[in-house]
């Protein structure tokens, strides 16, 4: 909370300084995002935004204000969103680096993310305990263990919480997290290096562990060269008693183009999925987070937001912090239901006034890694038909088109196949959660700004 209350006093004392356009339009727009060693980092909603805050007179005001509520050498620095995710990702990478130069050296997991810190509730119960149970028993239980489910259900932050119980408890294993992203490109830089010595480093770095944890597997799918390293590895490790977890956004038998082989693999194991929380659970995990960041939100406010999110509980864990930052922008010490609606005023698909089929035919074609060409085309194949038929459900389901006009947009299929898809993936909402997840999962992203 000092971050977020030092802010608002420079806020203002800015408001005094520019004209109320200049607050309005950028000053008012920018998002302190941390704080230390002297030095204050601001997120700028866009490119344009942060070049205005830029500019010597703006600047200059920040940089005085924020000197005068935080300390006299506090150094300001403004980005925006892609350039400080980029940062990110360059440290990440150096300390992958470091990792790689010195494989005695432990990983580092997230410390926020622990056993005691995980909600616990029906929908999560039995995979948070079979987790546990790895971590206190690794290899000898549950070997491998495939964990699924949607977007933002926790996934991670158990990997991360076996990841910290290991470095705590068995300081003695050699415990590697790795997405499948990174798995991926360490194998191709292996390769294009051209020497044996990089093929030997890769496969020491990923055999010579005593616990491996692989996030996001299902991106192995249809990479026939990555696909067949990964058996290797997992082969070398398994016959080797070595522990293996694995997480993915959906079961091993709904992965179409992954290899018969490896499907076998990851099923001799424990396969569980973590399904989507109820509502009960997600006031839990609200609570949880104002304890830990030490929000003060009325009970209502909690309520409200249980029930106006999704599945996704880093978004809701985003819309909570963005109520309350509101809140404390206005003075007050609580966040109230009026602060609650206002700041979240612009959420919502009814908001969305951009969306077209275009933008759907895009991101679906993104979120299943297919082309538009194979899409709205005659290829009758699992991997295309899914997503085409989740496509044609998108459309009906969020914008005002009729059945032939979409038709038109598939290359001119009759409206009867249209109902047949739509109709399809409209029943599986109902009974399946893998493609109700999905279906939630892809509209989150057509409503985002």
């Amino acid at each position: 909370m000092f971050l977020l209350d030092q802010w608002k006093k420079v806020l203002n004392k800015l408001e005094n300084e520019v004209t109320a356009v200049t607050f309005d339009l950028w000053i008012n727009t920018l998002t302190p995002i941390q704080y230390a060693n002297d030095e204050l980092i601001l997120m700028a909603p866009s490119i344009n935004a942060k070049n205005q805050v830029n500019q010597p007179g703006i600047f200059e005001k920040i940089t005085k204000c924020v000197r005068q509520e935080f300390t006299p050498y506090t150094f300001v620095r403004v980005t925006e969103k892609q350039e400080y995710e980029e940062n990110i990702r360059r440290q990440e990478e150096e300390l992958d680096k470091i990792m790689k130069d010195s494989p005695n050296m432990k990983f580092k997991f997230n410390q926020k993310y622990t056993f005691s810190n995980f909600v616990v509730g029906k929908s999560n119960q039995v995979v948070c305990a079979a987790m546990q149970s790895v971590a206190e028993n690794p290899c000898q239980k549950f070997n491998p263990l495939f964990i699924y489910g949607g977007v933002g259900l926790g996934k991670t932050h158990l990997l991360h919480a076996v990841g910290n119980y290991l470095n705590e408890h068995r300081p003695d294993l050699n415990v590697l997290y790795v997405t499948c992203e990174k798995f991926t490109n360490d194998y191709v830089d292996s390769i294009r290096n051209g020497k044996e010595k990089s093929n030997l480093d890769f496969r020491d770095k990923y055999r010579s562990v005593d616990v491996l944890m692989i996030d996001d597997i299902q991106f192995i799918s249809n990479k026939m060269g990555i696909q067949e390293e990964f058996f290797h590895t997992f082969n070398d490790l398994y016959q080797n008693n070595k522990q293996i977890i694995i997480a993915s956004d959906r079961s091993p038998k709904d992965m179409s183009a992954l290899e018969e082989r490896l499907r076998s693999r990851f099923s001799s194991g424990l396969i569980q999925d973590i399904q989507e929380p109820d509502y009960e659970t997600k006031v839990a995990i609200i609570k949880k987070k104002c304890s830990q960041e030490g929000y003060l939100v009325d009970d209502n406010v909690i309520d409200f937001i249980a029930q106006k999110t999704g599945t996704n509980i880093r978004e809701m864990e985003g819309i909570l912090s963005k109520v309350v930052f509101y809140s404390s922008l206005l003075g007050k010490s609580h966040a109230s239901m009026e602060d609650a609606h206002e700041a979240l005023k612009d959420y919502g698909e009814t908001e969305r006034t951009d969306l077209d089929a275009d933008r759907i035919l895009r991101t679906v074609c993104d979120f299943f890694k297919v082309t538009k060409e194979d899409l709205i085309g005659k290829k009758k194949n699992k991997e295309i038909v899914e997503p085409r038929q989740m496509c044609i459900y998108l459309i009906n389901d969020m914008l005002n088109i009729p059945l032939t006009a979409i038709g038109a947009i598939f290359g001119g299929r009759d409206h009867t196949t249209i109902m047949h898809a739509r109709d399809k993936i409209s029943n599986q909402v109902k009974i399946n959660p893998h493609i109700r997840t999905l279906v939630n999962d892809i509209k989150s992203q057509l409503l985002k700004y």
